[in-house]
């Protein structure tokens, strides 16, 4: 998983346009089925990947922090949740909270975390690609290619499925 690690970005960026274009073309005319053909490709790509040997999400980047996370995780750390705020939160420029810092300070040298049972929304939602109404997520999946090998292969086979996109 580390040499894949080590150019997933790079891969990413060489299929950005044409990852751009198959997301386009699915926003443009969406299939009934849609949500049912990213299950299927999610439970496709998860067969395959075990997220405790990558943890790149947790390694490279900050989840939103909502004020139910904050109220559920600071109980959980037994700290009032002004005093999690303090301890481990910022805020973004767009005003919302997320961690200090990456990579997680909840992420263990194994890639476990420590407050996984009540781990943050966007953590249990991870990479998105199980959602309903999926089609909406789909500039957030362009991001997400660069970051999490699973998105990266759903575009793949959502490739596959349609064919080489043209302009």
């Amino acid at each position: 998983m580390k040499e894949r690690l080590s150019v997933l970005k790079q891969e990413a960026l060489k299929n950005k346009k044409q990852f751009k274009k198959i997301a386009q073309k699915f926003k443009k005319k969406t299939p009934k089925n849609f949500d049912y053909i990213m299950l299927e490709i999610h439970n496709k790509v998860f067969s395959k990947i075990d997220c405790l040997n990558c943890a790149n999400c947790c390694k490279t980047t900050s989840p939103i922090i909502t004020e139910k996370d904050i109220e559920r995780i600071a109980k959980f750390l037994r700290l009032k949740p002004v005093q999690f705020i303090e301890k481990y939160l910022t805020k973004d420029t767009d005003e919302q909270w997320m961690f200090k810092q990456t990579p997680c300070v909840f992420l263990d040298a194994d890639n476990y975390c420590s407050i996984y049972d009540v781990r943050p929304k966007a953590c249990r939602e991870y990479p998105h690609l199980d959602r309903k109404k999926n089609v909406q997520l789909l500039n957030l999946h362009l991001k997400n290619t660069e970051i999490c090998p699973a998105v990266f292969d759903a575009f793949v086979i959502l490739k596959e499925k349609i064919g080489n996109p043209k302009s």
